[in-house]
């Protein structure tokens, strides 16, 4: 596999999980409704780094984004955002590249990084806390899953 930063060109091979992820409405808090170009402002920002994960036939398989999390003097915390294709699960993906995101934060001078939603029933729960991430808190019933109902989102955190 190979992990690198994501270029303009990589957005035709995100945008197929992304949207499948989004409209899935179980892990993310964004609109499942969001258009391709909303999508791409959203995950492509200028304002952030991306990267992509591409398997060895150089198919994209996973992406990702590191931004700061606050602005002014609170800079120093980082935010991410991670999604594997769902067909490409469980084969080290997202662990390789969350891997390689805490060591370009670090690298970047960012102290912690911070997730501000991750939906508890987010099978992703359990990869960021094996990373040491901890559970700061929970929003209780603050999103509204399709098939569990009403779900807390925790704010989790990791210092680097």
């Amino acid at each position: 596999m190979l992990i690198r930063e994501a270029t303009a060109d990589d957005w035709p091979r995100i945008w197929p999980f992304w949207h499948r992820i989004v409209a899935a409405g179980e892990t993310y808090a964004w609109d499942p409704g969001t258009s391709e170009e909303e999508a791409r402002v959203l995950w492509m920002n200028p304002a952030k780094r991306v990267y992509v994960v591409e398997d060895d036939s150089g198919a994209v398989v996973a992406s990702a984004y590191l931004a700061p999390n606050y602005g002014g003097p609170a800079a120093r915390i980082a935010n991410a955002g991670f999604m594997v294709d769902p067909d490409r699960g469980g084969r080290g993906y997202g662990r390789a590249l969350a891997g390689h995101l805490l060591t370009e934060a670090r690298a970047a001078g960012y102290r912690g990084m911070v997730f501000n939603a991750v939906v508890e029933t987010n099978p992703a729960v359990k990869l960021w806390t094996s990373l040491g991430f901890a559970v700061l808190g929970t929003v209780p019933d603050a999103f509204d899953h399709p098939r569990h109902g009403p779900v807390g989102l925790h704010i989790m955190y990791r210092a680097l």
